[in-house]
């Protein structure tokens, strides 16, 4: 545990500190932890009872890096070592200077970080969902444990996305509202499965990098393309083997030989027809419903989609192949006398291309990304005049990321980010009870640029003289090497 009485606690009579680390400002007995248990009374003292968090790029070679590595002695070299907010403390309230402004040195840069944990009721999560199957209609409300914490947004390619949280479940609707969100929302972040039901649509078990498991079932494949991109993909492949190849999707089922694909090959016209309403040749919209079926749509027999066969244009023996985006459902069959479509054995040279569908398709994941606005007090932890760290922010020359991990900037007014919760260490998330997340936040930038900003410059401790203060009570971790090094612009 850290003693953080000097930055957040107030001592009071009975050995009793009040904790102002959040707007609740608990009163904590000795021996007691606050509402978030993120803060507890040590003998009287308030202390941080998550360490913090420091990341250590060890594949890398051996370079001085701290300040006075020149005199290096012949013991271990320091590596670069990135402080980050997790574990750090909070602004609040706001007047405060970040629990962590560290100097440092990179590419010969003399960097500043600014570290803290942000306390966001303005938070939100976008799951990405692998899957073509329909969870159910945009809009509909997303239930977990009786509340509503969400809604599915507008699906993406080979995706459902739901929005989840954000400031009106949060604070807006009930308090049980407002608690089942945070905790659903806590866990996610946590790298932890939860179980959501869509109002009208599917049961869902949801865990960030895991495969999206609908209505009991695991998905494994995400879609190789819609059914008019399937077709464009293995046109070439299936000449010669088929006639006609109908790939049934839910937003647009591809048919072969009416495809510019098919009619770049010189292929011969079906005269098979599907239903639904036609967009440009070969690209049928509306085929069916949506649903857990064929390509995302209702359907289980492939062969109802076929509206009308042409006997002026078809044959007997034509070879038809209808398969969805996936290759886990497909159906070979031939024209008869008659020209009805009569299942036959799949020739070996067909069943490869449907192979090679499933061998194009993805893993199905589910994909968590926090979202936050971080263009609020907190920024007063960082400078005297916060428009001009935000204005940095907007032009570039500050990297702002989440326990060392890359988030993607909004474009427009504030600080709004995005980040995936998997580029980010364990632990890495909190909560109080107001309700709302706690997630780490840190600000690199030059340090003549936060000199000139009104940064709390005084504030300002080494990075040597951080090391050895937080000593073994900091969790270290490595570094993840797919997140980019947070090295000052410019």
């Amino acid at each position: 545990m850290v003693d953080r009485t000097s930055i957040f606690g107030a001592a009071e009579a009975d050995g009793i500190v009040r904790c102002d680390a959040c707007p609740v400002l608990c009163r904590i007995r000795p021996g007691r932890a606050g509402a978030c248990h993120r803060y507890a009374n040590e003998d009287g003292r308030l202390v941080r009872t998550d360490p913090l968090v420091l990341l250590t790029e060890t594949d890398q070679p051996l370079v001085p890096f701290l300040e006075g590595a020149e005199d290096w002695n012949g013991g271990i070299v320091p590596q670069p070592t990135f402080v980050t907010a997790i574990g750090a403390g909070t602004t609040y309230p706001d007047y405060k200077p970040a629990p962590f402004i560290v100097a440092s040195q990179h590419a010969g840069v003399d960097t500043v970080t600014v570290v803290t944990e942000g306390i966001f009721s303005y938070c939100g999560l976008k799951a990405k969902i692998d899957t073509d199957r329909h969870l159910g209609p945009e809009g509909a409300r997303v239930m977990h444990e009786g509340e509503q914490i969400g809604h599915v947004t507008t699906a993406e390619y080979g995706s459902q996305m739901l929005s989840l949280g954000g400031v009106r479940h949060l604070t807006g609707g009930s308090k049980r509202e407002g608690n089942v969100t945070c905790a659903a929302m806590l866990a996610l972040c946590s790298k932890q499965a939860i179980e959501v039901e869509i109002e009208g649509g599917s049961k869902l078990v949801l865990q960030a990098g895991a495969a999206p498991i609908v209505n009991g079932v695991p998905e494994t494949r995400m879609r190789v393309g819609c059914g008019s991109a399937a077709v464009g993909i293995f046109a070439q492949q299936w000449q010669g083997h088929v006639d006609e190849v109908i790939v049934v999707d839910d937003h647009i089922t591809g048919v072969l030989t009416e495809h510019q694909a098919g009619k770049c090959l010189n292929m011969r016209a079906s005269g098979i027809r599907v239903r639904g309403r036609r967009s440009t040749p070969g690209r049928y919209f509306q085929v069916a419903h949506p649903g857990s079926g064929w390509g995302g749509t209702d359907v289980t027999d492939p062969l109802s989609l076929i509206e009308s066969i042409d006997p002026k244009t078809a044959w007997p023996g034509l070879r038809l192949l209808l398969t969805s985006t996936t290759g886990e459902d497909f159906l070979y069959v031939e024209l008869d006398e008659a020209l009805r479509p009569v299942p036959a054995p799949v020739p070996a040279a067909v069943a490869a291309t449907v192979a090679r569908i499933g061998e194009n398709c993805e893993p199905a994941l589910t994909s968590i990304l926090f979202m936050a606005g971080a263009g609020g007090s907190l920024r007063a932890g960082v400078t005297d005049n916060p428009i001009l760290l935000t204005r940095a922010v907007q032009r570039g020359e500050v990297v702002v990321t989440m326990g060392g991990a890359p988030c993607y900037l909004y474009p427009g007014g504030g600080i709004t980010i995005m980040a995936d919760v998997l580029r980010l260490p364990d632990k890495a998330f909190g909560h109080v009870p107001t309700p709302a997340l706690v997630a780490p936040l840190e600000f690199t930038l030059r340090a003549d640029l936060y000199a000139a900003m009104g940064g709390h410059m005084d504030q300002a401790l080494s990075l040597a003289d951080l090391l050895a203060q937080e000593g073994d009570a900091a969790r270290r971790e490595a570094w993840m090497r797919d997140n980019p090094w947070p090295g000052a612009p410019g």
